[in-house]
């Protein structure tokens, strides 16, 4: 069994909290600081031990864990955005990030004021707001939570993740 595959962590209250490899998961659940939630094909033999091969852990105890924020970069712009130009909705093209509201107009630097857009659009846009350029965002650009990171950024490794990142 390959120790690098991906393990969801969930808090005691299951809560998600991270991902992990195997080899982690495996001894959090030695050491019982965890438990195993959903287990995939397959074992984790030692020569007295055997432990179903983890997908998803919760821990045995409540964590209590401080805010993350996601670092405002280019690439996590591109990433929250799908790689897809919020102006035309095109991604096979590069892409490049755009003020929705200009600087030189008092745009700022955040997760709220800057989109994935591709090229051609962020030309056309140029120096105006997309009202002015006759252009419309596909969606509203929004800071992304810890969780959107793990769905979206981190991706779904495993189908048996999805009760627990999508709960409503």
């Amino acid at each position: 069994m390959n120790l690098n595959k991906h393990v969801l962590v969930l808090n005691q209250n299951y809560e998600p909290m991270s991902v992990c490899n195997a080899k982690k998961a495996v001894i959090l659940i030695y050491l019982g600081k965890a438990e195993i939630i959903e287990k995939r094909d397959g074992e984790i033999r030692s020569v007295s031990t055997s432990i179903p091969y983890p997908s998803v852990v919760r821990l045995s105890m409540y964590i209590r864990i401080p805010k993350k924020r996601i670092i405002l970069s280019r690439k996590n712009i591109i990433k929250r955005d799908g790689h897809r130009c919020q102006y035309c909705g095109v991604t096979d093209s590069p892409m490049t990030v755009d003020h929705v509201i200009p600087k030189v107009k008092g745009g700022t630097e955040s997760w709220e004021n800057l989109v994935c857009a591709c090229i051609k659009c962020n030309n056309k846009k140029g120096n105006r707001s997309p009202e002015q350029a006759g252009m419309k965002l596909l969606r509203t650009p929004v800071r992304p939570t810890h969780l959107t990171f793990i769905r979206h950024f981190i991706g779904i490794k495993d189908e048996k993740w999805k009760p627990y990142l999508f709960v409503d």
